[in-house]
């Protein structure tokens, strides 16, 4: 697995490589602790409802981008273009900004459970913090080295 930002590649992968280059080996690891915080978020309790709503939205809304640019680039609708490159820096820069913000508004959900309700509401909204914030860390990682690919192409 070599890193392409790191070794001088700029081109992104297509077809089963996207598994075997870093930072696109994170695809799979988004997809995956992505899907598990929108499961964690739907079944949980939130008592203020916007909040719940933005999580669900940044959570939805990123893991149907990644699974479409992770199909994209397996099928290598990109066609080695530049552009590319650009969209997957600016989509993973976004995508760790929303992360961040709707991981910070459940982590104050989480508190505002502590007084008052039962400990599954609480232990359900604690792990999706958890989560959430592992997922943030793997969009911030993929950001980084995704700006780097682009620096260099």
């Amino acid at each position: 697995m070599a890193p392409s930002a790191a070794s001088g590649g700029s081109s992104l992968p297509s077809g089963f490589a996207v598994f075997t280059t870093f930072p696109d080996l994170l695809f799979i690891f988004e997809f995956v602790f992505g899907g598990l915080v929108w499961i964690l978020i739907a079944s949980s309790h939130v008592p203020i409802p916007l909040i719940q709503g933005w999580v669900m939205f940044t959570s939805v809304s990123c893991f149907i981008a990644t699974t479409l640019l992770l199909f994209l680039y397996l099928i290598g609708a990109h066609g080695s273009r530049t552009s590319w490159i650009t969209l997957d820096a600016a989509y993973h820069c976004i995508a760790s900004l929303f992360y961040f913000g709707a991981s910070v508004l459940e982590a104050l959900a989480a508190i505002q459970l502590q007084v008052g309700f039962t400990y599954k509401y609480y232990h359900e909204n604690i792990a999706a913090v958890v989560f959430s914030f592992v997922v943030t860390l793997l969009y911030v990682v993929h950001a980084v080295f995704s700006l780097l690919r682009w620096k260099s192409s």
